[in-house]
């Protein structure tokens, strides 16, 4: 079964900003997520709640809700001192 993938729309607008090549890996890596969202470099986040995703420099930060299959992307951005 699918999941669904949702991306918050600060987290598409970031993802817009980002160069051709990036977007297209970041892209399908949400892709992906849909049929398994624990697929790839998949950490739990401390100190607050969530998962990341690691895309080359770029971190997808996602929360799952499992009764609903829903994958919800909060942020994606490139990874620095300040990225969590």
């Amino acid at each position: 079964m699918k999941w669904e993938v949702v991306v918050e729309r600060g987290a598409a607008k970031r993802l817009q900003r980002f160069p051709e090549s990036d977007r297209k890996r970041v892209a399908a890596a949400l892709i992906e997520m849909a049929s398994d969202p624990f697929s790839g470099d998949i950490v739990k986040l401390k100190g607050i709640a969530g998962f990341r995703r690691r895309v080359g420099a770029y971190r997808i930060l996602f929360d799952v809700n499992l009764g609903a299959r829903r994958v919800e992307v909060t942020d994606i951005a490139r990874r620095s001192s300040t990225t969590y």
